[in-house]
Protein backbone atom coordinates (compact mmCIF):
# COMPACT_ATOMS: atom_id res chain seq x y z
CA UNK A 1 0.00 0.00 0.00
CA UNK A 2 1.03 3.63 -0.86
CA UNK A 3 1.33 5.29 1.60
CA UNK A 4 0.61 9.30 0.94
CA UNK A 5 3.50 11.82 0.83
CA UNK A 6 3.10 14.71 3.49
CA UNK A 7 5.61 17.42 3.55
CA UNK A 8 5.27 21.38 3.61
CA UNK A 9 6.35 24.54 2.82
CA UNK A 10 7.53 27.84 4.31
CA UNK A 11 7.97 30.73 2.87
CA UNK A 12 8.82 34.03 4.40
CA UNK A 13 7.37 37.06 1.85
CA UNK A 14 9.09 39.82 3.41
CA UNK A 15 11.22 42.40 1.45
CA UNK A 16 10.96 44.11 -2.05
CA UNK A 17 10.53 42.68 -5.69
CA UNK A 18 14.26 42.40 -5.59
CA UNK A 19 15.26 40.78 -2.48
CA UNK A 20 15.65 36.73 -3.03
CA UNK A 21 14.16 34.77 -0.87
CA UNK A 22 13.47 31.13 0.18
CA UNK A 23 11.36 28.02 -0.20
CA UNK A 24 12.00 25.72 2.64
CA UNK A 25 10.09 22.08 1.99
CA UNK A 26 9.63 19.54 4.90
CA UNK A 27 8.66 15.68 4.09
CA UNK A 28 8.12 13.38 6.47
CA UNK A 29 9.64 9.69 5.77
CA UNK A 30 7.34 7.13 7.94
CA UNK A 31 9.34 4.24 7.85
CA UNK A 32 12.27 6.54 9.30
CA UNK A 33 9.71 8.28 11.25
CA UNK A 34 11.65 11.65 10.72
CA UNK A 35 11.27 14.34 9.38
CA UNK A 36 13.94 16.04 6.39
CA UNK A 37 14.72 18.72 5.07
CA UNK A 38 13.86 18.11 1.48
CA UNK A 39 14.60 21.53 -0.27
CA UNK A 40 15.62 24.79 0.66
CA UNK A 41 15.13 26.53 -2.78
CA UNK A 42 16.66 30.34 -3.27
CA UNK A 43 14.37 32.02 -5.34
CA UNK A 44 16.05 34.72 -7.43
CA UNK A 45 15.81 35.98 -11.11
CA UNK A 46 17.00 33.86 -13.52
CA UNK A 47 17.77 34.82 -17.33
CA UNK A 48 14.74 32.51 -18.75
CA UNK A 49 12.25 32.65 -15.51
CA UNK A 50 11.25 34.78 -13.59
CA UNK A 51 10.95 34.56 -9.66
CA UNK A 52 7.09 34.41 -9.75
CA UNK A 53 7.33 31.66 -12.14
CA UNK A 54 9.85 29.88 -10.10
CA UNK A 55 7.54 29.61 -7.32
CA UNK A 56 4.47 28.35 -8.69
CA UNK A 57 6.81 25.43 -11.09
CA UNK A 58 7.98 24.48 -7.67
CA UNK A 59 4.95 24.29 -6.13
CA UNK A 60 4.03 21.88 -8.96
CA UNK A 61 7.40 19.93 -8.84
CA UNK A 62 6.67 18.86 -5.08
CA UNK A 63 3.31 18.09 -5.48
CA UNK A 64 2.80 20.39 -2.57
CA UNK A 65 -0.78 20.93 -1.01
CA UNK A 66 0.44 22.99 2.28
CA UNK A 67 2.26 26.44 2.31
CA UNK A 68 2.87 28.28 5.38
CA UNK A 69 3.65 31.98 4.41
CA UNK A 70 4.04 35.27 6.83
CA UNK A 71 2.03 37.66 4.89
CA UNK A 72 -1.59 38.63 5.50
CA UNK A 73 -4.23 36.15 3.41
CA UNK A 74 -7.08 38.04 4.25
CA UNK A 75 -8.05 41.64 4.46
CA UNK A 76 -9.53 43.78 7.62
CA UNK A 77 -13.30 44.29 7.87
CA UNK A 78 -13.20 47.72 6.05
CA UNK A 79 -14.55 47.14 2.87
CA UNK A 80 -15.05 49.03 -0.42
CA UNK A 81 -18.94 48.13 -0.42
CA UNK A 82 -19.86 49.62 3.00
CA UNK A 83 -18.13 52.96 2.38
CA UNK A 84 -21.11 54.57 1.44
CA UNK A 85 -22.70 53.60 3.88
CA UNK A 86 -20.44 54.63 6.86
CA UNK A 87 -20.63 57.00 9.26
CA UNK A 88 -17.37 56.82 11.61
CA UNK A 89 -14.83 54.36 13.02
CA UNK A 90 -16.17 53.92 16.31
CA UNK A 91 -19.59 52.88 14.87
CA UNK A 92 -18.61 50.50 12.73
CA UNK A 93 -21.24 47.74 12.25
CA UNK A 94 -19.57 44.94 11.25
CA UNK A 95 -20.11 41.78 14.12
CA UNK A 96 -16.10 41.31 14.36
CA UNK A 97 -15.21 44.62 14.98
CA UNK A 98 -17.81 45.42 17.73
CA UNK A 99 -16.92 41.98 19.26
CA UNK A 100 -12.88 43.09 19.37
CA UNK A 101 -14.04 46.44 20.57
CA UNK A 102 -16.41 45.07 23.59
CA UNK A 103 -13.15 42.91 24.76
CA UNK A 104 -10.85 45.43 24.41
CA UNK A 105 -13.23 47.71 26.66
CA UNK A 106 -13.55 45.12 29.31
CA UNK A 107 -10.06 44.43 29.93
CA UNK A 108 -9.47 48.28 30.65
CA UNK A 109 -12.32 48.42 32.76
CA UNK A 110 -11.40 45.15 34.52
CA UNK A 111 -8.15 46.74 35.13
CA UNK A 112 -9.47 49.88 36.18
CA UNK A 113 -11.31 47.85 39.00
CA UNK A 114 -7.91 46.23 40.15
CA UNK A 115 -6.44 49.40 40.78
CA UNK A 116 -9.26 50.73 42.56
CA UNK A 117 -9.51 47.56 44.70
CA UNK A 118 -6.62 47.76 46.12
CA UNK A 119 -4.13 50.37 44.81
CA UNK A 120 -0.96 49.96 46.99
CA UNK A 121 -0.83 46.22 45.36
CA UNK A 122 -1.74 47.24 41.83
CA UNK A 123 1.38 50.12 42.36
CA UNK A 124 3.90 47.25 43.61
CA UNK A 125 3.34 44.68 41.01
CA UNK A 126 3.62 47.75 38.47
CA UNK A 127 7.26 48.43 39.81
CA UNK A 128 8.01 44.88 40.12
CA UNK A 129 7.25 44.46 36.69
CA UNK A 130 9.54 46.94 35.75
CA UNK A 131 12.55 45.85 37.49
CA UNK A 132 15.07 44.54 34.50
CA UNK A 133 15.36 40.80 35.50
CA UNK A 134 17.10 38.83 32.54
CA UNK A 135 16.40 35.33 34.51
CA UNK A 136 12.72 36.32 34.27
CA UNK A 137 10.20 34.04 32.27
CA UNK A 138 8.54 36.12 29.20
CA UNK A 139 5.58 33.89 29.24
CA UNK A 140 4.71 33.59 32.79
CA UNK A 141 1.28 35.81 32.19
CA UNK A 142 -0.37 36.78 29.21
CA UNK A 143 -0.58 40.18 27.85
CA UNK A 144 -4.47 40.27 28.49
CA UNK A 145 -3.85 39.32 32.39
CA UNK A 146 -4.21 41.93 34.94
CA UNK A 147 -2.37 43.83 35.53
CA UNK A 148 -2.08 45.30 32.24
CA UNK A 149 1.43 46.85 31.36
CA UNK A 150 1.14 50.85 30.32
CA UNK A 151 1.85 50.07 26.86
CA UNK A 152 -0.11 47.44 26.62
CA UNK A 153 -2.94 50.07 27.50
CA UNK A 154 -2.40 52.85 25.55
CA UNK A 155 -2.35 49.96 22.51
CA UNK A 156 -5.99 49.28 23.72
CA UNK A 157 -6.62 53.17 24.00
CA UNK A 158 -5.84 53.41 20.35
CA UNK A 159 -8.30 51.49 19.64
CA UNK A 160 -9.55 48.84 17.06
CA UNK A 161 -9.15 50.75 13.41
CA UNK A 162 -11.04 48.41 10.78
CA UNK A 163 -9.67 49.77 7.62
CA UNK A 164 -6.42 48.46 9.26
CA UNK A 165 -6.69 45.89 11.75
CA UNK A 166 -8.20 42.28 11.89
CA UNK A 167 -9.75 40.78 14.37
CA UNK A 168 -6.21 38.01 14.66
CA UNK A 169 -4.62 41.32 15.47
CA UNK A 170 -6.15 41.71 18.52
CA UNK A 171 -5.70 38.16 19.67
CA UNK A 172 -1.85 38.28 19.26
CA UNK A 173 -1.92 41.37 21.27
CA UNK A 174 -3.65 39.63 23.74
CA UNK A 175 -0.99 36.98 24.38
CA UNK A 176 1.88 38.04 23.30
CA UNK A 177 1.87 42.13 23.02
CA UNK A 178 4.14 42.62 25.74
CA UNK A 179 6.81 39.60 24.85
CA UNK A 180 6.76 40.83 20.99
CA UNK A 181 7.62 44.79 22.10
CA UNK A 182 10.22 43.29 24.90
CA UNK A 183 12.21 40.99 22.65
CA UNK A 184 11.60 42.06 19.49
CA UNK A 185 10.93 45.91 20.26
CA UNK A 186 7.97 45.77 18.05
CA UNK A 187 4.00 45.23 17.68
CA UNK A 188 2.57 42.78 15.56
CA UNK A 189 0.17 44.88 13.25
CA UNK A 190 -1.10 42.75 10.15
CA UNK A 191 -0.52 45.21 7.39
CA UNK A 192 2.51 47.07 9.05
CA UNK A 193 5.22 45.77 6.73
CA UNK A 194 3.20 45.08 3.71
CA UNK A 195 3.87 47.81 0.77
CA UNK A 196 1.72 47.95 -1.36
CA UNK A 197 3.80 46.46 -3.99
CA UNK A 198 3.77 43.36 -2.39
CA UNK A 199 -0.06 43.00 -2.00
CA UNK A 200 -0.11 43.04 -5.89
CA UNK A 201 2.50 40.24 -5.96
CA UNK A 202 0.72 37.92 -3.77
CA UNK A 203 -2.45 38.52 -5.65
CA UNK A 204 -1.07 37.76 -9.00
CA UNK A 205 0.59 34.32 -7.35
CA UNK A 206 -2.84 33.44 -5.62
CA UNK A 207 -4.39 33.31 -9.50
CA UNK A 208 -1.68 31.07 -10.42
CA UNK A 209 -0.87 28.63 -7.70
CA UNK A 210 -3.18 25.32 -8.12
CA UNK A 211 -6.51 25.42 -6.28
CA UNK A 212 -6.05 22.50 -4.45
CA UNK A 213 -2.56 24.55 -2.67
CA UNK A 214 -3.82 25.18 1.45
CA UNK A 215 -1.97 28.34 2.11
CA UNK A 216 -1.57 29.25 6.12
CA UNK A 217 -0.45 32.35 8.01
CA UNK A 218 1.75 33.02 10.40
CA UNK A 219 4.57 34.60 12.11
CA UNK A 220 8.33 33.95 13.05
CA UNK A 221 8.47 36.21 16.10
CA UNK A 222 5.67 33.86 17.51
CA UNK A 223 6.82 30.90 16.73
CA UNK A 224 10.30 31.75 18.35
CA UNK A 225 8.48 32.56 21.48
CA UNK A 226 6.66 29.63 21.52
CA UNK A 227 10.14 27.54 21.11
CA UNK A 228 11.03 29.45 24.07
CA UNK A 229 7.86 28.57 26.01
CA UNK A 230 8.65 24.76 25.75
CA UNK A 231 12.74 25.27 26.21
CA UNK A 232 13.78 24.19 22.82
CA UNK A 233 15.23 27.42 23.28
CA UNK A 234 16.34 30.15 26.06
CA UNK A 235 15.85 34.07 26.23
CA UNK A 236 19.38 34.58 25.41
CA UNK A 237 19.19 32.92 22.36
CA UNK A 238 16.30 35.18 21.11
CA UNK A 239 18.32 38.25 22.65
CA UNK A 240 21.69 37.53 20.62
CA UNK A 241 19.48 37.61 16.80
CA UNK A 242 19.42 41.12 17.12
CA UNK A 243 23.38 41.30 17.73
CA UNK A 244 25.43 41.41 13.83
CA UNK A 245 28.41 39.60 16.05
CA UNK A 246 26.00 37.20 17.42
CA UNK A 247 23.29 36.67 15.08
CA UNK A 248 24.33 33.62 13.03
CA UNK A 249 25.52 31.64 15.83
CA UNK A 250 22.72 32.47 17.63
CA UNK A 251 20.49 30.61 14.65
CA UNK A 252 23.11 28.04 14.60
CA UNK A 253 21.56 26.89 17.76
CA UNK A 254 18.44 27.35 17.30
CA UNK A 255 18.04 25.08 14.46
CA UNK A 256 20.22 22.68 15.94
CA UNK A 257 17.77 22.69 18.88
CA UNK A 258 14.65 22.58 16.73
CA UNK A 259 16.29 19.15 14.78
CA UNK A 260 16.92 17.65 17.68
CA UNK A 261 13.50 18.13 19.51
CA UNK A 262 11.15 17.95 16.13
CA UNK A 263 12.98 15.18 14.69
CA UNK A 264 13.75 16.80 11.53
CA UNK A 265 17.04 15.93 9.27
CA UNK A 266 19.07 18.91 7.85
CA UNK A 267 21.56 18.31 5.31
CA UNK A 268 25.18 20.44 6.46
CA UNK A 269 25.37 23.19 3.38
CA UNK A 270 21.20 24.01 3.59
CA UNK A 271 21.96 24.33 7.70
CA UNK A 272 25.01 26.66 6.25
CA UNK A 273 22.74 28.25 4.32
CA UNK A 274 20.29 29.08 7.04
CA UNK A 275 23.05 30.13 9.36
CA UNK A 276 24.32 33.05 7.30
CA UNK A 277 20.68 34.17 5.62
CA UNK A 278 17.90 35.49 7.91
CA UNK A 279 15.85 35.27 5.05
CA UNK A 280 16.28 31.33 4.96
CA UNK A 281 16.06 31.00 8.29
CA UNK A 282 12.36 32.83 8.70
CA UNK A 283 11.23 30.13 5.93
CA UNK A 284 12.76 27.43 7.56
CA UNK A 285 10.90 28.53 10.48
CA UNK A 286 7.64 28.89 8.51
CA UNK A 287 8.10 25.76 7.77
CA UNK A 288 8.47 23.81 11.13
CA UNK A 289 5.48 25.81 11.93
CA UNK A 290 3.66 23.49 9.20
CA UNK A 291 5.47 20.37 10.81
CA UNK A 292 3.19 20.89 13.75
CA UNK A 293 0.24 21.98 12.07
CA UNK A 294 0.88 18.20 10.02
CA UNK A 295 1.40 17.04 13.64
CA UNK A 296 -1.29 18.25 15.27
CA UNK A 297 0.25 20.81 17.17
CA UNK A 298 -1.44 24.39 16.99
CA UNK A 299 -2.76 26.61 19.24
CA UNK A 300 -6.69 26.80 20.04
CA UNK A 301 -7.55 30.55 18.30
CA UNK A 302 -11.30 31.67 18.98
CA UNK A 303 -13.43 31.83 15.76
CA UNK A 304 -13.71 35.28 15.65
CA UNK A 305 -9.65 35.62 14.77
CA UNK A 306 -10.32 33.49 11.66
CA UNK A 307 -13.72 34.93 10.80
CA UNK A 308 -11.88 36.84 7.97
CA UNK A 309 -10.27 33.36 6.70
CA UNK A 310 -7.22 33.86 7.04
CA UNK A 311 -6.17 30.65 8.72
CA UNK A 312 -3.64 32.16 10.67
CA UNK A 313 -1.70 29.14 12.51
CA UNK A 314 0.74 29.18 16.08
CA UNK A 315 2.42 26.08 16.86
CA UNK A 316 2.50 24.56 20.36
CA UNK A 317 6.25 22.51 20.82
CA UNK A 318 4.64 20.80 24.04
CA UNK A 319 2.94 18.22 22.86
CA UNK A 320 4.75 15.75 19.82
CA UNK A 321 3.14 14.25 17.39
Amino acid sequence: MTIPVKNVAGMSLGGGRKENFFFSLLEYYPEKKRWFLKSLHQVKDEEIRDRDEIITSWVHQYGLKQLVVDFPLSRPPCEESCLSNCRNLKECPRSQVIEVRKEMDELLEEDARCYKDNPKKYEQDRQSSQEIDYSRNLLKKNTDEHMLSKSFKRKLRKGFVPYWHRPIDFWVWKNYYDQLLEVFKTSYESFGNVSVMLLARLNYLLRHLPEDLKMYESNVQICLLELYRARVIGKSLLLQLFDLDLAGSAREQIILNIERHMGIFIYENDLDTIIRNSQAFDSFILSVVGQRMLMNGLREIPQWGNTDGGNFIVPSFHVQG
